[in-house]
């Protein structure tokens, strides 16, 4: 079946199974793989994208549920207005070790930030929650938010 979708801004046709998880969609069919699959029961949040500007689990999301709404992914982060200054304090503070889970980890974090551009510690760690770091980088994520906070 083919869906009309708006992935960064541009209209894609895409002819899969209405139930194919977006995650699927963007990596395999469209060649988008900065989004990255983690543990497929949306737990790990190393799938996160925005749908309509909310960030969702793409690993859980089937395609058909995606309708109109636009999709954001982390290859058009900076587009954002709070991605810039994401992009910069986690190249200031070397957020990242591995990454493997850092595309979500700026997913969620730019939502957050969108919502509420000054978070508290709380408030960074309620919205981040849902995103796992095996590396254990939470510090510097929390860092890493508070500095593009203050620069947004």
């Amino acid at each position: 079946m083919a869906f009309d979708i708006t992935i960064n801004g541009a209209r894609h046709q895409v002819d899969v199974d209405g139930d194919t998880p977006l995650l699927w969609v963007l990596r395999d069919v469209l060649g988008m793989t900065g989004t990255k699959f983690g543990c497929g029961a949306a737990l790990c949040g190393a799938c996160t994208v925005h749908m309509d500007g909310q960030p969702i689990r793409s690993c859980i999301t089937p395609v058909e549920a995606v309708g109109a709404a636009p999709i954001t992914t982390i290859e058009a982060l900076e587009t954002l207005p709070v991605g810039p200054a994401l992009q910069a304090a986690w190249v200031a503070l070397d957020v990242p070790q591995c990454g493997y889970c850092q595309s979500g980890q700026l997913m969620s974090a730019a939502a957050l930030l969108t919502e509420t551009p000054q978070p508290s510690d709380a408030e960074i760690d309620g919205a981040m929650s849902g995103n796992v770091c095996r590396c254990g980088t939470y510090p510097r994520i929390r860092a890493a938010i508070h500095r593009a906070a203050g620069a947004a």
